[in-house]
């Protein structure tokens, strides 16, 4: 009964939108914006499932911007230049953005080139084999320990 009554209270915090699109295009676009865009004060969460006051003026904004005529791209420009690129779930690869992109591959090639050369040294060491002087010492110290 408790899961029940929890299940309402979660569907009674779902995000209710009620705007009439002149096109059933633009609503698709709406929905495909909204999923693409990030909510700020959320971080984590789009603003189609956000109920942050934020996350309402960027639903409403997409909205009015869709209804007036604005591309994906247009939408999408004015947003990041308004909140920065982190409004984006999926930032463009350019710029600072390009760092975030390719810094795993980066340290994963780095951590493969310093596990291979650590194993090579390591093997190096270990086929090298008794110095002259080295082996001098050693047959003393047999020669010790048989006449003892």
């Amino acid at each position: 009964m408790t899961v029940l009554l929890w299940c309402w209270a979660v569907a009674a915090l779902a995000v209710i939108e009620t705007y009439e699109f002149s096109s059933p295009e633009l609503e698709a676009r709406y929905h495909a914006l909204s999923q693409e865009l990030r909510c700020p004060k959320c971080q984590n969460q789009n603003i189609a499932d956000s109920n942050a006051p934020i996350a309402q003026d960027l639903r409403k904004q997409l909205y009015q911007q869709l209804e007036s005529g604005a591309s994906d791209e247009e939408i999408l420009d004015y947003m990041v230049a308004r909140y920065g690129e982190f409004v984006r779930y999926r930032p463009e690869m350019a710029g600072p953005t390009l760092i975030l992109w390719l810094a795993p591959v980066l340290l994963l090639a780095a951590g493969v080139v310093v596990a291979l050369l650590v194993l090579r040294s390591r093997r190096g060491d270990r086929d090298r084999g008794l110095s002259e002087e080295e082996q001098r010492k050693l047959q003393e110290m047999l020669e010790r320990e048989q006449d003892a």
